[in-house]
């Protein structure tokens, strides 16, 4: 019998779903795409995650300084207030999300493990890599590729935003949600600025109304805190009765 070894052996040959070569190649990017959704997805379903609190800031902040002590606050504060401890009925609401690394994202998986609640980290692979913090929930720490995919998963269940002090990652996912809000291609929800002097400091963005490149009602879309009491108050006032975990038997997307 003529040996088949050669093509056997061909990466041809190879089932598509084990050939790592093809999975990863170019023409595969959409398919990749597409796993890194689903992936994510289904373990949230799982899970029940209704909504969630995007919590976000510097990687560089570190335990014992006053920005990493109030998002562990918060965090804490509205794990236990939220939702996010009851996993009955409609699932579980206003969940900790976070980019799933160190600093103020460490910071409040810490503060959601504080209560005794799930939390959530979406990491991502860096060319530095970034490690995620040990404190997110085990099942529900996703690593990402494609930053557009994970922005997508920190959007899309959000029902609020606090951006605490943090470099282009923090303002990249604020003004996402701003961008997103403002297009009206998600409904609003209550962003969170937190430390007012060190945002109004940073940003003018009572400029962009004054030149016309925004509307005045834009600057409505956002507000300031200055503790973690007051920011998880500006949540609830924000959101009014859509804060109230609606009686639905499934996640919505």
């Amino acid at each position: 019998m003529t040996e088949n070894h050669a093509q056997k052996n061909s990466p041809s040959y190879r089932l598509a779903a084990l050939d790592q070569d093809f999975i990863l190649g170019d023409s595969t990017r959409g398919a990749r795409f597409m796993l890194e959704y689903q992936k994510a997805e289904d373990n949230l379903r799982a899970r029940g995650i209704v909504s969630t609190i995007v919590v976000f800031g510097s990687a560089r902040v570190r335990e014992g300084e006053p920005w990493y002590e109030a998002a562990r606050a918060f965090a804490r504060l509205a794990s236990e207030r939220g939702g996010a401890l009851d996993a009955k009925g409609s699932g579980r609401h206003h969940v900790i999300a976070t980019g799933g690394g160190p600093g103020i994202m460490e910071a409040a998986n810490r503060g959601a493990e504080d209560a005794g609640a799930v939390s959530i980290g979406f990491n991502i692979t860096l060319p530095h890599e970034q490690e995620p913090n040990a404190f997110s929930t085990p099942d529900l720490t996703f690593r990402f590729h494609y930053f557009a995919m994970r922005k997508m998963h920190l959007a899309m269940r959000a029902s609020a935003l606090v951006a605490f002090p943090g470099g282009f990652g923090t303002l990249d996912e604020l003004f996402e949600i701003l961008t997103l809000t403002q297009t009206g291609k998600m409904s609003p929800v209550p962003v969170i600025l937190y430390d007012s002097s060190f945002w109004k400091g940073l940003l003018n963005l009572e400029r962009l109304a004054e030149a016309g490149l925004i509307r005045k009602e834009d600057l409505e879309l956002f507000c300031y805190a200055d503790s973690p009491e007051e920011a998880y108050a500006r949540i609830v006032e924000g959101a009014g009765d859509d804060w109230i975990p609606a009686a639905a038997d499934s996640v919505q997307t």
